[in-house]
């Protein structure tokens, strides 16, 4: 017979919904600005803005992959739509063929810096505006922390209570 699971306390499932909620609700509003006023999801956003803070512009697919957190496959499919746009493009890399890179094309650039005056504005107006400053270090701690535990936890399936 397995163990009783750890069910949350009242406190704590009051805690996991807030945040469930926020998950859910804040990718949404951000994607609603930056879809209104630039025609960008949040997540070609996040891949345009990570280029264009990469040097030369230009970072390898994998890389990048790590960097926002995502699989490769999803990324390929954005760069190539983005790559349409021609807001981007891939190439082998010079160093290593079998990998590809993708660079911010001048469009790119150009779309990046119209839209981040906006996407900061959203952010400040939905997150941090009404924070004092340890609100937002304690967001930030409790963040990265839920972030490291996903990254240190064993693959979906294999994990124990």
């Amino acid at each position: 017979m397995p163990d009783e699971p750890r069910w949350l306390t009242d406190h704590e499932r009051d805690a996991w919904l807030a945040l469930a909620k926020l998950m859910f609700n804040l990718p949404s509003a951000l994607d609603a600005q930056l879809l209104r006023d630039n025609h960008l999801t949040l997540f070609d956003y996040f891949v345009l803005s990570g280029l264009s803070m990469a040097p030369g512009r230009t970072m390898r697919l994998s890389d990048l992959a790590s960097h926002l957190s995502c699989s490769l496959s999803r990324l390929s499919n954005v760069v190539k739509r983005l790559e349409q746009r021609g807001l981007l493009r891939r190439t082998p890399d010079p160093e290593n063929p079998r990998y590809t890179v993708a660079s911010l094309t001048d469009a790119g650039w150009d779309l990046v810096v119209t839209a981040a005056p906006g996407h900061v504005a959203a952010v400040r107006e939905y997150v941090i505006d009404g924070l004092t400053a340890s609100q937002i270090d304690v967001l930030r701690e409790v963040a990265c922390h839920v972030t490291r535990r996903i990254s240190e936890a064993p693959e979906a399936g294999t994990r124990t209570p």
